[in-house]
């Protein structure tokens, strides 16, 4: 007996300790995710502070904590509301049972009261398991009031959250100083208030529903409902709870119902963006009688409450529930087949050029400059006399091949590297403005994946200086002609300005820099030059304020904790004036600070004030434009760039309105934000400068050097002729009929079927007194099965030339869209048409033959599209890469296209004159060509000898005539003549590869 009574406690002892134990692991796990959490947070106060952003990241912060909270309490009090009404108020008099009641475990298997039916037994057990869940549910019911209504609080709470934009441009934002054409309600009211109103009414309807839902089953386990053999009983307690949430409801939906006039104006559901004919004049009043009739049932549900009479509620709900299928489906429906089919044009008419007018304002496109323009195919000897200015500009240098070239000539260490896609801009050289292809050195990251902590985020910090050359000109060997070069990157466009990149779209992933006069320096800067006094390379320390201070343990701690390293909180290289740089891609950080903005996906590298800053362009945008059809941006910006990896695309994101409404800079050395408000006349951005005051300042202190450098961006361009396609048509009829469909040409020097991207060009339009710095695009017909026609049907230009030589002072002429319109019974070829006279061409094809002789690769350029002597003129750089690691492309050849003809010669010069009849008329910029004594594919068995030799052309002519006799003895079946074709064919190629100082194999 005595180990009886002592055997309890001592099993009760390790209970009470694992319990304690698990109790002390849990607080302590909690406690440990809250910390980490704070140094989340933390770290991003400092970022924010640093960057002078703070009121950016509290605010957004401030929004969405509000939503949580208020969301969440709203719908917790609501749901704790209706669960205690139906405790307290719903609980059902005890009644005399209607027959015996029998326990369902004396019946046997198989058997049940005499004279009971299947169900009865069924509600016997039934209810009892009921009393048995009622029991459980009881004794638990004071934590279930708090936890069901706190679970549903912080879901709800939660997704509210994401409405944080919304809540801000309601009630932030004005008026846009137009009407739509259907309620003639300003635009503020659809892109601000109208959004906030559905979201509201949405989130009402949902905490409405979750009350019900959770008053149901409450009534359901304290017998407020009772489900009897042929009936269900419910308490009037009960019938007054669903009879009051019916009423809320049935208000909340006749406000949608009223707001659903308003969306008709922005559906994207028809053929046309818009309220259409049936949605005037059948939908839209519908919805106004539903909304009314919806009004009137909760009225009814009300009345019903208080005198306990349901008939009146029932036959209102079965009457709008009939009236919102006929009315709000039957009849429309009828207007649709009966009026509007048999004679669509005419009914629709009106609203398409809604659509039309609307889609263009929406997306900036209502002051296009349009001009005929009935391109000629003539090539007149002297036809380009005139057109000097656009000629001597030509682009020969393609930034998405000369890349490698940079590499090879400009790289000079490993742990640097140029992006796959370099810039175009604009330099002025000895007072002349030249196009210029450039690229910031950068860190190459993965080249010291494998190194030391130290190495990856202490010693190698930044990239080193911009390297530029210029657009139109070559080496005489075809090599890119620099103005800014060498391992100081410095030239032509400065001797004397901040080169180190420290902040770039390959930066590492952070860094710690700087550090106090009396410290070592341990940053890489540059490599050895033979002006530095020492041997070994440059070491430099950070000098400027561009990431929060790590220098205090507990900055260390919180940042070893976001960067999961120890060692930023071990090493002695981190010392008190150190400072961590991260999030340093020029696109993620104006992301940061500017999320209500949408950025471009090609952020560009420019010298401005003696500063290397990445220019960055950013679109506000929005969905709610009525009679806007919208585009998704991610597939409008897809092009051979973007495929190939060279550029990005912007996000997936519908949008019915897009405005280039800010310019930001971020400076490649301290990574410190500018934003300017570009287009200060946009209500979306005033909206928003409204939410975040101060954080984006005026085009008044943008710099003159600065707007120098502004350019149109590529990602609303594209986007703006995805919508050319079809919207470039401004009549309703002939919109209709869709009789003039575009295409954006695919780009025909890639394999995949993928949009040509627009060119930036220096070019003077046709009818313009000036050239200016323009981004160029073509159009095509609509491709098809049916029609495949590769000419041109359009041309557009958009003027890129901000800078007036002022601070603070735009150009007029910045951001005109000037679009050239050729009849559609045009047979100027299209790029896909000009490319295939390229290839087809014989002597163009046999000394593109001979140029990969030797294992070489000939790889085309980007082809440009020029409107020049009244024509369509094709040029397209032809660059030679030898096989080998160390090998380039350099620029061997230039093709040029005018109609059906074609020209291929070393020179542009030449190749215009060998196009227009031995004199273009037109003066080419200097070195636009290659000197072909000098010019070398990079193959050291080959001589130096020139390539136009008499011998070599003679091989070449004789190859071109044998290889035509080759196709016509083919077409004729002469086999015979065909074999001795082949034969001639083979020995003049290697007379030519002889004569070119090829060697055969």
């Amino acid at each position: 007996m005595s180990t009886g009574a002592a055997s309890p406690p001592q099993s009760r002892r390790p209970q009470r300790k694992n319990s304690t134990l698990i109790t002390t692991l849990v607080i302590v796990g909690v406690l440990i995710a809250l910390f980490v959490f704070g140094t989340q947070i933390y770290t991003d106060v400092l970022w924010y502070d640093q960057l002078g952003f703070l009121n950016v990241f509290v605010k957004e912060n401030l929004y969405k904590l509000a939503l949580f909270a208020l969301a969440g309490l709203i719908t917790a009090a609501a749901v704790w509301a209706s669960l205690y009404f139906a405790y307290k108020k719903g609980q059902a008099p005890q009644a005399p049972n209607r027959r015996p009641h029998r326990p369902y475990s004396q019946t046997a298997p198989g058997q049940g009261v005499p004279g009971q039916d299947p169900f009865a037994e069924f509600q016997d057990m039934f209810n009892q398991n009921m009393d048995r869940y009622r029991q459980s549910v009881d004794s638990m019911r004071k934590v279930l009031l708090i936890a069901i209504p706190l679970i549903l609080g912080l879901f709800v709470g939660s997704g509210a959250m994401s409405q944080w934009e919304t809540v801000a441009l309601f009630f932030n934002g004005g008026e846009f100083g137009q009407q739509d054409p259907e309620f003639g309600r300003d635009l503020g009211f659809f892109i601000f208030s109208l959004p906030f109103w559905k979201a509201l009414l949405t989130f009402l309807s949902t905490v409405v529903i979750l009350s019900a839902l959770a008053g149901i089953v409450m009534h359901y386990f304290y017998g407020g409902i009772k489900v009897n053999e042929k009936s269900i009983d419910t308490t009037r307690a009960f019938r007054m709870h669903a009879a009051v949430l019916a009423a809320l409801y049935l208000v909340l939906r006749g406000a949608q119902f009223w707001l659903e006039r308003y969306t008709a104006t922005q559906s994207q559901s028809g053929k046309w963006a818009g309220a259409m004919y049936t949605d005037v004049n059948a939908i839209i009043p519908v919805k106004s009688i539903l909304a009314i009739a919806a009004v009137l049932v909760a009225a009814f549900f009300i009345v019903a409450a208080l005198t306990n009479r349901w008939r009146l509620p029932v036959i209102g709900i079965a009457v709008m529930l009939i009236a919102a299928l006929v009315a709000g489906a039957v009849y429309p429906w009828i207007v649709q087949r009966f009026q509007v089919v048999p004679n669509e044009q005419a009914a629709e008419s009106e609203y398409i050029q809604r659509n039309i007018d609307s889609t263009r304002a929406a997306f900036g496109l209502e002051n296009i400059d349009v001009q005929n323009y009935d391109a000629t195919t003539a090539t007149n000897a002297g036809a380009l006399k005139g057109e000097s200015e656009t000629i001597s500009n030509i682009r020969l240098l393609d930034p998405n091949v000369v890349s490698a070239s940079f590499a090879q000539l400009q790289q000079f260490r490993p742990y640097y590297r140029f992006d796959d896609n370099l810039a175009v801009d604009r330099y002025k050289i000895n007072g002349e403005t030249h196009d210029t292809v450039l690229a910031a050195r950068e860190l190459n990251p993965a080249q010291n994946a494998d190194s030391s902590w130290i190495n990856q985020h202490v010693v190698y910090t930044h990239g080193y200086g911009v390297i530029a050359a210029y657009g139109n000109q070559v080496e005489a060997d075809g090599k890119p002609k620099f103005m800014q070069d060498g391992i100081t990157a410095t030239g032509e466009i400065s001797e004397n300005y901040e080169p180190r990149i420290y902040f770039g779209q390959t930066s590492p992933e952070y860094s710690i820099v700087g550090g106090s006069e009396s410290d070592d320096a341990l940053e890489l800067d540059r490599p050895q030059t033979a002006n530095d006094q020492e041997n070994a390379d440059a070491k430099y320390t950070f000098k400027g304020d561009g990431g929060p201070n790590i220098g205090n343990f507990f900055n260390r701690l919180a940042y070893a904790i976001k960067f999961q390293s120890s060692d930023i909180l071990l090493s002695d290289v981190v010392r008190p004036e150190s400072q961590v740089l991260y999030d340093r891609d020029p696109t993620d950080r104006v992301n940061k600070v500017a999320p209500y903005l949408t950025v471009d996906g090609n952020p560009y590298p420019a010298i401005v004030n003696d500063r290397v800053v990445w220019i960055v362009d950013a679109y506000t945008t929005s969905d709610q434009y009525p009679y806007s059809q919208s585009q998704e941006l991610g597939e409008a910006t897809v092009d051979s760039e973007t495929q190939s990896g060279a550029a990005a695309a912007l996000p997936n994101k519908e949008v019915n309105y897009i405005r280039n409404s800010v310019k930001a800079t971020v400076d490649a050395y301290d990574g410190s934000v500018d934003l300017y408000a570009w287009d200060d006349q946009d209500p979306v951005l005033k909206a928003w400068q409204g939410v975040f005051p101060q954080t984006v300042k005026p085009v008044s202190e943008m710099s003159a050097g600065l707007l120098d450098h502004v350019r149109y961006p590529q990602d609303i361009f594209k986007v703006q002729r995805e919508v050319l396609n079809r919207y470039h048509v401004t009549d309703a009829g002939s919109f209709y009929a869709g009789d003039d469909v575009w295409s954006v040409p695919n780009d025909p020097t890639v394999e995949q079927a993928t949009p040509l991207p627009p060119y930036y060009l220096s070019l003077k339009m046709p009818e313009e007194e000036q050239g200016a710095f323009s981004l160029t695009t073509s159009w095509i017909p609509q491709q098809s099965d049916d029609n495949t026609r590769n000419v041109m049907y359009g041309f557009m230009s958009a003027n890129g030339d901000a800078g007036t030589g002022k601070d603070g002072e735009v150009s007029d002429q910045y951001g005109k869209l000037t679009l050239l319109e050729l009849p559609r019974s045009s047979v100027v070829p299209g790029p896909g048409q000009a490319q295939n006279n390229f290839n087809s061409d014989t002597e163009v094809s046999t000394e593109l033959n001979l140029l990969r002789q030797g294992a070489s690769k000939v790889t085309n350029g980007n082809l440009l599209t020029l409107p020049v002597g009244d024509g369509i003129l094709y040029v397209q750089p032809v660059y030679v890469q030898s096989s080998g690691d160390s090998s380039y492309p350099t620029l061997r050849r230039v093709l040029v296209g005018f109609g059906e003809k074609v020209g291929f010669a070393p020179t542009l010069e030449e190749a215009l004159n060998e196009l227009f009849g031995g004199d273009s008329g037109a003066q080419t910029a200097a070195d636009a060509g290659v000197d072909e004594k000098k010019a070398d594919t990079g193959s050291s068995d080959k001589p130096d000898e020139s390539s136009d030799s008499p011998s070599l052309q003679q091989a070449l002519k004789d190859a071109s005539a044998a290889m035509k006799d080759s196709e016509k003895a083919m077409k004729d079946g002469d086999w015979a003549a065909y074999g001795e074709a082949q034969d001639r064919l083979n020995k003049a190629l290697a007379q030519a590869m002889e004569a070119d100082g090829a060697v055969a194999e």
